[in-house]
């Protein structure tokens, strides 16, 4: 059996489990198995529908002391059910949640971990797997030999594939412990879409001169329905909050599309951005090192390149 972790945020399933999900369910059927899920702590989402995504069964631990994110606690709990469930292959999304619980598991189970997943394992001869490595500059196949294996899927690595089907919704009682930490606040990050789930991201630099110029980077973002990011120096000098930073210091992302405006292109900022499926950068400097990256470039003055492009995508729109 094939079993998949479904991260959920305040009891809603994320974007990056759909993903896990058709992933998942695409192993299990090379190797002659089935899929099965497991969602920990209480959901407000139709829990059988997810059966579209290839999952035969989900094995649900609703218990109120799982509400709020405890990698130790929540490792312990999947150690339970992936031993209950007989798991061979243990899925995960590559995200927060997901790099804070597989090598925790790994170690729990004696399991093999390929983390940072990019592509369906070579199951002809063994169990091969595919991952990126050097911050994305290069790729290496990762032979897994244990007898429970454990995959972490780089997020929007893999397309969710969505079919007809329900799910069986199996209780399963587990023995949870009190978490060792206690949450008392939840703050949640500013953006009507979280970063590591947004489609498109429309993001800035210091080519914008000042907080105050940030404007057309908003339109921009609201035009495209597209998450607002920003580079290092841009967050240190408190133009942006932190949240919004990516780079390898900040969120690493991988949208469908990134639009970087005023952004030189330092290797950190590349590091956490270049998984991106297509980049557009905008910039005035010919020279600037971020165009040798970019799918597509622009060489002009943000101040009249953005405004001009916001314009003519709501022309295109309408």
């Amino acid at each position: 059996m094939v079993l998949v972790f479904i991260d959920t945020a305040e009891g809603h399933i994320k974007k990056a489990s759909l993903e896990a999900m058709s992933y998942a369910s695409a192993v299990a059927n090379q190797m002659g198995l089935i899929a099965e899920g497991v969602v920990l702590g209480p959901v407000s989402e139709d829990l059988p529908s997810l059966g579209k995504y290839g999952v035969k069964k989900i094995h649900h631990v609703n218990n109120e002391a799982l509400k709020h994110f405890d990698a130790q606690v929540y490792t312990k709990v999947l150690a339970e059910v992936a031993s209950a469930s007989a798991a061979k292959v243990i899925v995960f999304s590559n995200n927060v949640d997901g790099k804070a619980l597989a090598p925790r598991l790994s170690a729990r189970l004696k399991a093999g971990l390929v983390s940072g997943a990019i592509a369906l394992p070579e199951t002809s001869s063994g169990f091969t797997v595919k991952k990126s490595v050097f911050s994305g500059k290069a790729f290496a196949n990762i032979s897994v030999n244990t007898d429970v294996k454990i995959i972490a899927l780089n997020p929007n690595a893999y397309k969710v594939v969505a079919g007809e089907g329900t799910a069986e919704i199996v209780p399963f009682n587990a023995n949870v412990e009190v978490g060792k930490v206690k949450v008392t606040q939840v703050t949640k990050a500013s953006g009507e879409i979280p970063l590591t789930e947004a489609e498109v991201v429309v993001s800035a630099g210091r080519g914008l001169k000042g907080p105050e110029n940030w404007g057309m980077v908003e339109e921009l973002a609201k035009t495209l329905h597209a998450a607002l990011a920003c580079s290092r120096p841009v967050a240190d000098a408190h133009w942006r909050p932190h949240n919004e930073h990516v780079g390898q210091t900040g969120i690493a992302i991988a949208p469908n599309l990134y639009i970087a405006i005023g952004i030189s292109g330092a290797i950190q900022h590349l590091a956490g951005v270049n998984r991106s499926k297509v980049i557009v950068v905008i910039n005035k400097d010919p020279e600037a090192p971020f165009f040798k990256a970019a799918d597509y470039g622009i060489v002009g003055d943000a101040f009249e390149v953005v405004p001009k492009l916001t314009e003519a995508i709501k022309k295109l729109r309408s």
